[in-house]
């Protein structure tokens, strides 16, 4: 892997390997091998996956936050995602979900989230009735060379 540097603002808070940790003044982290992170901006809270891509969302990011319990949530995830597919008629969803689906197959969840996280404005608008964004033109490729 190679080295990837990140910055932290003082009070932020960033998960690796299942652990917590909060900063105490802007600083520079620099991870020198593979680890699984996920930074406090793209976390969400139990109680804030009030919509079902939310609560899918949040099983997806327990497999990081949680090893430990990361089969469990991957077990959810399973029992969870065809549920929506049949839920959703919306073309961008569905494909936005089996995206991460894949995704989370191939064992790449910080990948799935980046996906969820795409999807996630065009449920809101569903919900509100505003107008829908389009998710195809941000679509993340699934496989390293492959295109949209």
């Amino acid at each position: 892997m190679a080295t990837l540097k990140l910055s932290l603002r003082a009070g932020e808070r960033i998960f690796v390997n299942g652990a917590v940790m909060r900063v105490d003044r802007k600083t520079s982290l620099e991870l020198l091998n593979d680890v699984t992170f996920l930074l406090e901006s793209h976390v969400i809270q139990a109680a804030d996956a009030t919509t079902p891509l939310r609560q899918l969302y949040f099983l997806v990011q327990m497999m990081l936050i949680e090893p430990a319990d990361a089969e469990a949530a991957r077990d959810a995830f399973v029992r969870t995602y065809p549920l929506l597919l049949a839920a959703f008629s919306n073309a961008d969803i569905r494909t936005g979900i089996m995206d991460a689906v894949e995704l989370v197959e191939r064992d790449r969840p910080f990948d799935a989230l980046k996906c969820l996280r795409a999807i996630i404005p065009i449920e809101d608008s569903i919900i509100s009735g505003r107008p829908q964004p389009t998710f195809r033109n941000a679509r993340i490729p699934v496989a390293v060379g492959a295109s949209s």
